[in-house]
């Protein structure tokens, strides 16, 4: 594998390409491949993705920081690609654990980490302001010049529709630290417009689109964001397919219901894989 040093360098200068990039996000070996495959220069993980094949919530810490890191560095052994953690609120219950966090992450040779303003409890799901700044800020002082640090806020996602709140968020987080910012599923596209501008000139980054809907990439690209990502949502698409499968395999359709990739072509991915690394 590429030092951590050379994929955080890697990872930070697609963020300054011209017209930015898109970043994926997997959940376990194969589907870390397949996006490796398609020509995709950086993969995220996913929290959502991980407890939903474990059979747990997200955003309940109900995935340990052990296994996300576990998680991360399978992807990134595999692929050899920059790897951003998609890791809630930083995995702890004080700013000095979220710095812990992203020490282990840089041993671990992500290139990126994400840290929320989460909480993790359903009543109060957002942090305080003051809590949240505080928290990016002690990972920020980890980060800088070692791991790109991406402040997030989940006011949409928590249902406050609040854009100057987000925004004020988002800004503080820039201030003390953050290299990429990003709330996921703003009202529309003139809230992206609106954040992008409070924020430049560092990236933002949007998963998949808006409250209104799915935008194309270069909607989102004219719009100033560098970094666009899929967050749960491949993952959803594949157990969709399952689900689509179960149905016809219940109704007779064997051959329906088997169709897809062949294992040989999936056990062809990863011996590749496995053996380039041995080499």
């Amino acid at each position: 594998m590429k030092p951590q040093s050379e994929q955080y360098e890697r990872f930070r200068a697609l963020h300054e390409q011209k017209g930015g990039f898109i970043m994926p996000n997997a959940w376990d070996g194969t589907s870390a491949l397949l996006l490796k495959a398609a020509g995709f220069e950086a993969i995220g993980t996913s929290s959502a993705a991980i407890a939903s094949a474990l059979g747990r919530l997200d955003g309940r810490h109900t995935i340990t920081r052990e296994e996300h890191i576990a998680n991360a560095e399978l992807l990134g052994r595999l692929t050899d690609l920059p790897i951003n953690g998609d890791f809630e609120d930083g995995y702890g219950t004080t700013s000095a654990d979220v710095a812990a966090t992203v020490e282990i992450a840089i041993a671990a040779g992500l290139a990126g980490i994400g840290i929320e303003d989460t909480s993790g409890d359903p009543a109060a799901p957002i942090r305080p302001f003051d809590e949240a700044v505080e928290r990016v800020r002690e990972a920020a002082k980890v980060a800088r010049g070692r791991i790109l640090l991406t402040g997030r806020t989940d006011n949409f996602l928590q249902g406050r529709p609040d854009l100057d709140d987000t925004i004020r968020r988002l800004v503080a987080f820039a201030e003390v630290g953050a290299d990429v910012l990003y709330a996921p599923y703003p009202a529309d596209m003139d809230a992206v417009k609106a954040i992008v501008r409070a924020v430049a000139p560092k990236p933002v980054n949007i998963v998949v689109g808006t409250m209104a809907g799915v935008e194309p990439w270069t909607e989102l690209q004219k719009a100033g964001v560098k970094r666009g990502s899929l967050g749960v949502s491949l993952y959803t698409r594949v157990m969709g397919d399952l689900r689509l499968a179960a149905k016809q395999l219940a109704a007779g359709d064997l051959a329906s219901a088997s169709a897809g990739m062949s294992f040989r072509e999936i056990s062809k991915l990863i011996s590749e894989a496995v053996n380039t690394k041995s080499m």
